[in-house]
Parts: C-alpha cells; sequence; structure tokens
C-alpha cells in the first residue's frame, strides 16, 4: 500500500518537479511576458497587468523549457524567449474565448470581457498575437516560426468548428476530438516540438515530443472537460457547470447521449437547445452523468491518450527531465488545480 501512496505522490508532484528543474529559466519567462506586455496605450497596459495578475500554471512555457532540456538545450535563451511567446499565444486564445463563451469568471476572478468589455477584450487579444509575431520573427529559425504560426491558425478553426457546433448535444465524439485536439492539444505539441528544435534534435526526436505533447494536451482537456461535472471535485477558479451553462458540447454531455434512453436524450436535446439554462437542467444533467457512471468513462479515454504520451517518450535516455515528462502525462487527470 505504501508503494502505491509513494507512486501517487510521486505523479501529483510532478508539476511541481517540472517547475523546480527550470525555476531559473521560468523567473526570466515571467520578466519576458511582462516586457512583451508594456505599452504606451494605458488601457492596453491595465488590461495586461490585470491578466498577469489572474496568475496560471504556465504549462505550455513549462513544457518548452522542459523539452529544451531534456535534449539538452544549453546555448542561450531562445527558449525563454519562445516559452513566453508560446505562453501569449495561449494567454491570447484564452482572452478570445472568453469572449465568444461570454465567460465571467477565469482562475477566480472576473474576465478581461467582464471588466473592460468584449471589444477591449478582443483588440487587446490581437496585440497579444501581434507581439507574439515579434518574437518568432526575432528567433529567426524559420521552422519555429512555421510551427508557432501554423499553430495560432489551427487554435482559431478550432474556436470556429467548437461554435459551428454549439448545442448539438448529439455531436459525434470525433467532432469533439478535433475541436481540442485544434484547440488545447496544437499549443502543447508545438511547444514541446520547439523545444526539439532549439536543440537541433533529429526529426525522430521532434515527432517523439510533438506527438507527446499532443496526447498530453487531449488528456488535459478530457480532464478539464470531465471536472466540470465532477461534483465530487472542486478546481480552485472553475465552478461545476461552466460549460454547461455556456453550451459547450464536451466529452460527458457526448458519453451521456450515447448512453441515454430515448426519453432523457429528447431532454438533453430541449436543455441544449436553450440560450439560458438553469439550476434544475445542470442538475438533471449531473444525476444522468451519476446514474451512467460518465466521469469513469471520461478517465478511461483519457488514459488511452496518457500511454500514448508516455510511450512516445521511449526513444529517450532515462534521465530526471525524462521521469518528470513521463509522469506529468497522469498529472494532466489526476491534478485538482
Amino acid at each position: 500500500m505504501g508503494i502505491v501512496v509513494q507512486l501517487k505522490n510521486q505523479i501529483n508532484n510532478s508539476y511541481f518537479q517540472l517547475k523546480d528543474s527550470v525555476e531559473d529559466k521560468l523567473i526570466l519567462v515571467e520578466e519576458k511576458i511582462k516586457s512583451k506586455l508594456l505599452s504606451d496605450v494605458e488601457l492596453v497596459k491595465k488590461m495586461s497587468e490585470y491578466h498577469l495578475n489572474t496568475g496560471g500554471k504556465r504549462l505550455r512555457a513549462l513544457l518548452t523549457l522542459g523539452s529544451a532540456k531534456l535534449c539538452g538545450y544549453s546555448r542561450g535563451t531562445r527558449d525563454i524567449n519562445l516559452a513566453a511567446c508560446v505562453e501569449l499565444i495561449h494567454a491570447a486564445t484564452l482572452m478570445h474565448d472568453d469572449v465568444i463563451d461570454n465567460g465571467s469568471v477565469r482562475r477566480g476572478k472576473k474576465t478581461l470581457n467582464k471588466v473592460w468589455g468584449n471589444h477591449s477584450s478582443v483588440l487587446v487579444g490581437d496585440y497579444l498575437l501581434s507581439r507574439c509575431f515579434e518574437m518568432m520573427v526575432e528567433d529567426g529559425n524559420i521552422e519555429v516560426l512555421k510551427l508557432l504560426s501554423s499553430t495560432s491558425s489551427k487554435i482559431a478553426q478550432g474556436e470556429i468548428l467548437q461554435l459551428q457546433h454549439k448545442g448539438e448535444v448529439d455531436m459525434l465524439e470525433e467532432t469533439y476530438l478535433r475541436i481540442i485536439s485544434a484547440k488545447t492539444a496544437e499549443l502543447f505539441a508545438a511547444a514541446t516540438k520547439v523545444g526539439a528544435i532549439l536543440s537541433d534534435m533529429k526529426t525522430k526526436e521532434k515527432d517523439a515530443l510533438e506527438f507527446y505533447g499532443r496526447n498530453l494536451g487531449l488528456t488535459f482537456q478530457i480532464a478539464d472537460d470531465t471536472l466540470d461535472y465532477n461534483s465530487e471535485l472542486k478546481l480552485f477558479g472553475k465552478k461545476i457547470g461552466q460549460d454547461f451553462y455556456e453550451g459547450k458540447i464536451t466529452l460527458p454531455i457526448i458519453l451521456l447521449f450515447q448512453n441515454a434512453k430515448d426519453q432523457e436524450k429528447e431532454k438533453l436535446k430541449d436543455i441544449f437547445s436553450k440560450n439560458i439554462k438553469n439550476e434544475n437542467d445542470l442538475n438533471y444533467s449531473l444525476s444522468l452523468i451519476k446514474k451512467y457512471n460518465i466521469i469513469k468513462s471520461c478517465y478511461q479515454k483519457a488514459q488511452h491518450y496518457i500511454n500514448l504520451a508516455s510511450n512516445s517518450l521511449s526513444i529517450f535516455k532515462d534521465n530526471k527531465e525524462k521521469n518528470i515528462l513521463e509522469n506529468l502525462t497522469s498529472f494532466s487527470l489526476e491534478r485538482n488545480f
């Protein structure tokens, strides 16, 4: 029993182990982000500072730094610059995401669009993306520029695809995977691949880290979507039912619809066709999710991507960095923050 507890603690600590292993560089990433958010326009400055103060796990930046370290990068500060760039792409997409979803809370604080309005939020998101492209050009590597610009394009397409299928309770699981692959997993994949590109790794290593990042991202998003319906867990900054009220169709609802009886399916269709859903609608959906054990099914689906991600690192020699990244796959599923 002691070994099981030990292993669980190791998995739960993997995020903090990764953070500790690149702590000196992460501090410089934060400084780089602050410097890139500076502006002579007072509103841009205010909104940028507010966003920075909301915090965040900086997971994508950590993945860039960790992957570069795994590949032996030690020749300069390109990993710091590009880790900041990846994080700013993520920040910009969050700003746009909150406008589309009419989100009101993120990381326990009011969203930018709730404080300053949609117009300002969209434009500041655009400003962040513009700064990102400046940073890519400054890096001077065509492969990096091509990868990150392509990733930004795919994220936008993922947002549009999700909007196209909003409220579509009978959405195919394949469509859902396409959405989260574009919206979330692509940036994870880019973050990890950048680390290999910086280190002049061979194609095999680049592809392995890209594959690792993509499957880690899929695991992360499935876990995030599942937490929205898991009333037994509390996730800091995210209240139960946020996706539900925004009308997002995610894996728990897709699997629920697949398992539900005809009468229950009709009721679910009625609920998700409504512009405004109430607490009774959420409680009904949660009761069905419990009835059909949907949370467990979601985690079983995610386990498949954990295995793919972990196995993809087998081409790298055993060391501390590899061990941390392997354990991070399970952290992405089992985290509680």
